[in-house]
């Protein structure tokens, strides 16, 4: 079913930049620092907090006091009047909240509706889960981020197995995946020229404190690593007898983003530009072969683009969440859309991952590009544990 009645309000959004972990946000509450930005987001867009009836929190990797969620995030902001859920879908978060605020708009439900998603990877979680019947009584403990990282209990594989697994299915060589990566990191060169302009269309600075007295203003992404075809080619690959490198998947990062859904009056009355409409229309969700995580990224989006009513060729732009390579790869092998086609301007494989804000972020790229390139649809298709992906489709004009 195309959506009728959900949109964003142009420049109604934000993220900040992405800092590679343990990095400079690596020891700063994940909520608390997304409900900073938010309050300063909103105050410099003169955008007062009871503006919203609805307020939809992305999050996973669990902090302190986070048990709390959205509504603990909304008093933070001096929105105490929303409630709202906190949602959890490994890297499909950003999509799985967009669709859950779009869905309440949808349903007449709301009219505005806040959405932020925010993780800190670093400094992860060291959870006990208590076990009495064990010997001693002694409890199982979990690294959070790390752990699951590295096993996903159903499939039983780290996260790169899986794109090896794809990549071995598929004869997707090391060659290949070097060549994507060096594309993407030109790609992402671009968003940077004329003192990151592009960037900040979208990008909102953050201060943290540094000392007693002084703050420590962050306004770009850190943790890029230069790259080049000759160190490509040097690295080896992370896994024996494997062909993904270090240099062909992203890392984890830090950061926040939030975007507003609401209905096309009060998209109007928000918008930087009244004359530009952006409409959500449709989303699509997947979920393929155990262990073969990358491969979900098509059939989410083509689940999207029949929800939209459109096929890809109707597409200006095409943005993908891509952990590795190897997503984009594949992506242009099944569908036929040449690797210059996407990610225009970035995406995670350069700019990391962390996790929570990571859609939200290629999705406000996706809708820039499309702005500058004068309006049309729109697609971005991500991928997340438990071999699935969510996709969404957007409309500009």
């Amino acid at each position: 079913m195309t959506l009728a009645k959900s949109f964003i309000p142009y420049g109604s959004y934000w993220s900040t930049p992405f800092c590679r972990w343990q990095g400079s946000l690596g020891g700063i509450n994940a909520v608390e620092l997304a409900a900073r930005t938010a309050a300063g987001f909103l105050a410099g867009r003169k955008i007062a907090p009871e503006t919203f009836d609805g307020l939809v929190l992305g999050l996973t990797v669990p902090q302190r006091h986070s048990f709390y969620g959205a509504p603990w995030l909304a008093g933070m902001i001096g929105a105490g009047q929303l409630t709202g859920p906190t949602v959890s879908q490994a890297c499909a978060t950003s999509a799985r909240a967009l669709f859950t605020a779009a869905s309440e708009i949808e349903l007449g439900m709301r009219r505005n509706v806040l959405v932020v998603a925010c993780d800190r990877t670093s400094n992860g979680p060291h959870v006990y889960y208590p076990n009495p019947s064990a010997p001693g009584g002694r409890g199982d403990t979990e690294e959070w981020v790390w752990d699951n990282f590295n096993k996903d209990p159903y499939a039983k594989g780290a996260m790169i197995s899986t794109a090896e697994a794809v990549a071995k299915k598929f004869g997707i060589t090391k060659e290949e995946q070097d060549e994507i990566t060096l594309l993407r990191h030109g790609q992402y060169q671009a968003a940077l020229a004329n003192d990151r302009a592009f960037q900040k269309r979208y990008m909102f600075p953050v201060q943290i404190p540094k000392g007693k007295k002084e703050v420590k203003t962050i306004d770009a992404d850190e943790g890029v690593f230069p790259t080049t075809k000759e160190g490509l080619a040097g690295l080896k690959p992370a896994t024996e007898g494997g062909t993904v490198s270090f240099g062909t998947q992203t890392f984890p990062a830090d950061g926040n983003a939030g975007i507003v859904v609401c209905t096309k009056e009060e998209a109007a009355r928000l918008s930087k530009d009244a004359s530009l409409t952006i409409r959500i229309v449709g989303f699509g969700e997947a979920r393929v072969e155990k262990g073969h995580m990358p491969m979900a990224v098509v059939p989410a989006a083509r689940a999207a683009l029949e929800s939209a009513g459109i096929d890809l060729n109707a597409c200006q732009a095409i943005k993908t969440h891509n952990p590795f390579a190897v997503n984009d790869a594949f992506f242009c092998r099944e569908t036929g859309v040449a690797k210059d086609r996407l990610n225009q301007f970035g995406s995670p494989l350069v700019y990391g991952h962390p996790q929570g804000p990571t859609g939200l972020r290629v999705i406000m790229e996706l809708i820039e590009e499309l702005v500058q390139a004068g309006g049309g649809y729109g697609l971005f298709s991500g991928c997340a544990a438990g071999d699935t992906a969510m996709a969404v489709v957007v409309k500009v004009g």
